[in-house]
């Protein structure tokens, strides 16, 4: 793209970001048409928004969240410092018409993640740059109206429905035995499970969605770095919410997490 409908791009997008608001679609003269278009008008929204990315998500890690919003594969987006709230914390649904909270494993980097050759990277390799695993709840949010008609490169641009996410405290156990695709998660909605699932929901594995993130970004010439969180992607089918509802995501032996709306 040119910097000209990058920018004009992102004029239509920061608004509504910053505003909670929504957005029909990029007009035809500045939308990009591929991922890397995507990732390009995405880099330049980080920018305009200025503040520091704290790390990524990852978005339909599911074969029936790719083929919800109609994408080819999962998908990259970036998370803001001032969206990250700590475990209890309040999370205000404003302007957030998908109003869902997805248990997730957030893993924290602990140096970058970079290629050495051409070979894909291994899960082996980036799980060796992983400095803790923590337990999470997202709570997504499109600009798009109609988010499962935008296609994937108006979904990257936008960061990929990224929005508030809850970390919780750091894992303690001996996680890095445990097979994370078997790990049981469940979610209580205000004391009344919800929604089960495990491991697996997430791209088969979670550490094989965070090789996957790995090697997309140097893909399109970026990479993970030292410091950065992760979201993975849902264990759970996403959880309805509203304001007033209390959502705990409960990972067994790894701990739980929990979120207020409003």
């Amino acid at each position: 793209m040119q910097s000209k409908q990058i920018q004009q791009a992102v004029a239509a997008l920061f608004p509504a970001f910053r505003d909670h608001g929504r957005l029909i679609a990029l007009d035809p003269s500045c939308r990009p048409a591929n991922r890397a278009e995507g990732y390009e008008v995405q880099a330049a929204l980080l920018k305009a928004v200025g503040e520091p990315g704290i790390g990524w998500k990852i978005a339909a890690t599911s074969a029936a969240g790719q083929k919800h919003i109609g994408v080819s594969g999962p998908l990259a987006g970036r998370l803001l410092k001032s969206r990250c709230l700590k475990d209890g914390a309040e999370v205000s649904l404003t302007g957030n018409f998908m109003a869902v909270a997805e248990a997730e494993f957030a893993f924290r980097i602990g140096r970058d993640i970079k290629r050495v050759g051409s070979a894909p990277l291994s899960m082996a390799e980036v799980m060796a740059s992983v400095e803790a695993l923590h337990v999470a709840i997202e709570v997504p949010a499109s600009r798009f109206e109609d988010f499962a008609k935008a296609g994937e490169a108006q979904l990257i641009a936008e960061f990929a429905c990224a929005c508030f996410f809850v970390v919780g405290q750091e894992v303690t156990t001996d996680w890095r035995s445990v097979d994370l695709k078997d790990h049981q998660v469940s979610v209580t909605c205000n004391g009344a499970t919800v929604a089960q699932g495990q491991g697996s929901n997430v791209l088969g594995d979670p550490r094989l969605a965070l090789t996957w993130l790995a090697n997309e970004l140097v893909d399109h010439d970026r990479c993970l770095q030292a410091g950065d969180v992760v979201m993975t992607g849902t264990c759970v089918v996403p959880v309805p919410v509203k304001p007033g509802d209390a959502v705990v995501a409960d990972f067994g032996a790894f701990g739980s997490v929990k979120a207020q709306f409003n």
